[in-house]
């Protein structure tokens, strides 16, 4: 069953920033890497960027250098600084836990819509 909440998404213009957070259950968080996806519309889900319970990152290739994807373990909370964006952006952003689980449970998401 769907366990996260995810927070912060809006509209924003392009070159703009937005942060956007997510609380999980502490039986998860304190043991599973966790990852931002996205799905923009008509497309497929796809990884945006995974943080590992020691603190390792990994993005993907078209949010490098604009995206920060940080962890805090105290608050259960894993958080997605995203700068920069562009209307290519625009999705719903999805929390969970990487890789994803097998019964394909997700949350809500949260929509960023990228436009002037």
């Amino acid at each position: 069953q769907v366990q996260f909440v995810e927070s912060g998404g809006g509209l924003v213009q392009p070159g703009g920033s937005l942060r956007l957070s997510c609380a999980a259950p502490a039986r998860i968080f304190s043991i599973y890497n966790m990852a931002w996806y996205r799905q923009a519309p008509g497309k497929e889900r796809e990884l945006v960027a995974v943080i590992s319970r020691y603190g390792s990152l990994n993005y993907a290739d078209s949010v490098k250098g604009r995206f920060t994807i940080s962890r805090d373990n105290a608050k259960n909370t894993v958080y997605l600084q995203m700068n920069s964006l562009k209307p290519e952006d625009t999705a719903i952003y999805y929390c969970n836990v990487n890789p994803p689980p097998l019964n394909n449970s997700w949350a809500k998401g949260t929509l960023v819509t990228v436009s002037s």
